[in-house]
């Protein structure tokens, strides 16, 4: 890809391509026989190596979703681990080939850099995390505190707004990983830490003891984290976006991992087109016709992944709320697979 200009996002300074590569990422994807996708440095819930060694997270099952749907084997997928300055030249130039790294959905980005957001994997919005020492109780009693903050990220800008609107002063010291950003918090750097409400869960259970630490009430901004992927070629935007939507229909319909192979007898119509057992959806993708069983059976349904990362079965133990299923009175809502 040949870069052509940069632009300035106040945060960062970008590489944009001004031409996007039409080559077919289907195409490159089958014939590497790997998925290439870019993820956190390191984000308990989102993408973080488990007890094993193994990555895992909310975010790393996209990819393995994504590998899941389009090789028909989730573990083939080759993680590039990326801080947030780097994580949109990546993409740009190539490196990978989607971007599952707990982006927020913004209109500069969306419009500017040369990518295309496929959906909200996450609904969040940024949060502050205080040690119990400080003895507030909310933001607004932070005022001449400093904060930790992770450069190239939607995180300063929010702060900044927050502060000025309510007259109050705070300095910043910025780093380059959330993991560096919790280390200054733990060696008292800073007072508080600010970043997305669930960035900051996930942090808090690295302190030496997590029970020093809570997460105030506040939430001053929409954070809609996303999955991103490059402009200029249509059939792998669809492939990403549908193998989400096909994770929330799969639990709004009951279907999951351990059930799949049952449901594939199902006279339900819904179920026999996701599942391949009707239709022509897989076909018109350029995928195998088992494309969203191959998901399911592999990854799980969305509400299963939600759970076992960053919710109830997990050590963050988040409450569904935005991202519970429309139906539950969430924001999650997958188009029809028809």
């Amino acid at each position: 890809m040949k870069i052509l200009k940069t632009i300035s996002l106040g945060v960062a300074t970008l590489a944009l391509a001004s031409t996007i590569s039409s080559a077919d990422t289907l195409e490159n994807t089958v014939k590497n026989g790997k998925l290439s996708c870019g993820l956190n440095t390191g984000l308990p819930g989102f993408a973080a190596p488990d007890s094993s060694g193994v990555w895992a997270g909310l975010d790393v099952d996209v990819c393995r979703a994504v590998a899941a749907a389009v090789l028909g084997d989730a573990n083939k997928v080759n993680y590039a681990h990326l801080n947030a300055k780097e994580r949109f030249t990546a993409l740009q130039s190539g490196e990978i080939d989607v971007l599952a790294r707990n982006t927020t959905w913004t209109a500069s980005r969306d419009v500017s850099l040369g990518l295309n957001f496929t959906g909200v994997n996450y609904y969040d919005g940024q949060g502050f995390l205080v040690s119990k020492k400080l003895g507030v109780k909310s933001a607004k009693e932070l005022s001449g505190a400093t904060f930790c903050i992770q450069a190239g990220t939607t995180t300063e800008l929010n702060l900044t707004d927050y502060f000025k609107a309510h007259k109050m002063e705070y300095t910043p010291i910025t780093y380059d990983t959330s993991a560096q950003t919790i280390q200054g918090f733990e060696e008292g750097r800073c007072d508080a830490l600010t970043s997305d409400a669930s960035q900051l869960y996930g942090l808090r259970t690295q302190l030496k003891d997590p029970s020093s630490a809570i997460v105030l009430p506040e939430i001053i901004s929409k954070e809609p984290l996303g999955i991103a992927v490059r402009q200029g070629d249509d059939k792998w935007f669809k492939i990403v976006r549908w193998t989400e939507i096909a994770m929330l229909n799969a639990e709004e319909l009951g279907i999951t991992s351990k059930n799949v192979d049952e449901m594939l007898k199902s006279p339900n119509p819904d179920i026999q087109r996701l599942l391949g057992v009707t239709g022509d959806i897989g076909q018109n993708l350029g995928l195998d016709p088992k494309w969203a069983y191959n998901i399911i059976k592999q990854v799980g349904n969305y509400g299963e992944s939600f759970d076992r990362n960053v919710g109830k079965g997990s050590p963050l133990g988040i409450e569904r709320g935005l991202n519970a299923l429309w139906k539950d009175g969430g924001l999650q809502y997958g188009a029809p697979i028809r």
